[in-house]
């Protein structure tokens, strides 16, 4: 009923209105479906398996009838009053640290050179050939590594053959470092170079063409032009990047180990899958993953907040 004029509020409009978005808009909702339904699947409920870290869990009991661990953060003080508990955390940091002062700004500098290539077959030739190691499983990556770095590896034949004695470049703990982040810089740099190349094919021509005619030249049209217009996706990548500073997988650290470099690759993912998989410490396995990912999400607020306060750039 209207009332002095006006129409009365629908309280089901909202309702209709959704539906009608989506209505008309179904096809994207369709394809939107198998990714909702993946991250539901492997993301958001497996997160009903983190209680096993406050339980002692049996396996033949399952989860919700396995007892509660007494005291309840048991598997938290067993994994912090061992001497692992020290050598992976600041394992893990270091390697992570490393690999963000070494590797993170490789993409970035590689998009501003291949930005001023102006020949489009060679742009795009180089480019498919960088990224193209992005597609290699760990797996193949170390066997590289390991054709490359050995003992009877090509390095070592052009040093014995230049008279210097061999290198254990796969087994000794000073080498495992370098080795890791080299890699990981060549298998990763062109691939995570595209969201950069992106954001530098959105600049307007016209900047170049005003900075040109006011005789800039290549290194003063980048250093004015390009970083600062793509420096918004550098912050927020490099906020993800800083957010996932406890997380390396454990794939290609495990298969680098070796007898004598332990001592610095071993790092919490890799113990994860020791204690958990191997040793089937479940409970205790799943309490050291989760103060991983604590720390991993403590730090990514924080960053988040810090580029928001200084550079006013978040992700939430």
């Amino acid at each position: 009923m209207a009332k002095n004029g006006k129409a009365s509020a629908d309280p089901n409009a909202h309702d209709r209105s959704l539906i009608q978005r989506i209505s008309h808009g179904w096809q994207l909702y369709v394809l939107l479906l198998p990714a909702l339904i993946w991250l539901i699947l492997f993301a958001y409920y497996p997160m009903y398996g983190l209680i096993i870290a406050f339980k002692d869990f049996k396996i033949r009991a399952g989860i919700l009838a396995s007892p509660w661990a007494d005291p309840l953060f048991k598997h938290f003080t067993n994994f912090f009053s061992t001497t692992i508990a020290t050598t992976t955390i600041v394992n893990t940091i270091l390697l992570s640290v490393y690999q963000l002062l070494f590797s993170f700004w490789v993409p970035v500098v590689f998009a501003l050179l291949l930005n001023q290539i102006r020949s489009n077959g060679a742009r795009k030739a180089i480019q498919t050939i960088s990224y193209a190691p992005y597609f290699l499983s760990n797996v193949v990556l170390v066997c590289i590594i390991s054709v490359l770095f050995s003992s009877t590896g090509v390095v070592n034949s052009i040093l014995t053959s230049m008279g210097m004695k061999i290198q254990n470049f796969t087994s000794e703990a000073q080498y495992f470092r370098p080795l890791y982040i080299g890699s990981s810089i060549w298998q990763s740099m062109g691939f995570n170079a595209i969201i950069y190349i992106a954001a530098l094919s959105s600049i307007s021509p016209e900047l170049y063409e005003a900075a040109l005619i006011d005789g800039a030249n290549k290194f003063q049209r980048v250093w004015y032009i390009d970083l600062p217009l793509i420096m918004p996706t550098v912050i927020l990548m490099f906020i993800l990047a800083v957010g996932n500073i406890m997380t390396i997988g454990y794939e290609k650290a495990w298969l680098m180990q070796a007898g004598g470099n332990t001592s610095v690759s071993e790092i919490i993912s890799t113990y994860v899958y020791k204690t958990g998989l191997q040793s089937a410490q479940y409970s205790f396995a799943t309490a050291v993953g989760l103060f991983n990912s604590v720390v991993n999400f403590v730090i990514l607020v924080i960053a988040n907040l810090v580029a928001k306060k200084t550079a006013d750039i978040s992700i939430f």
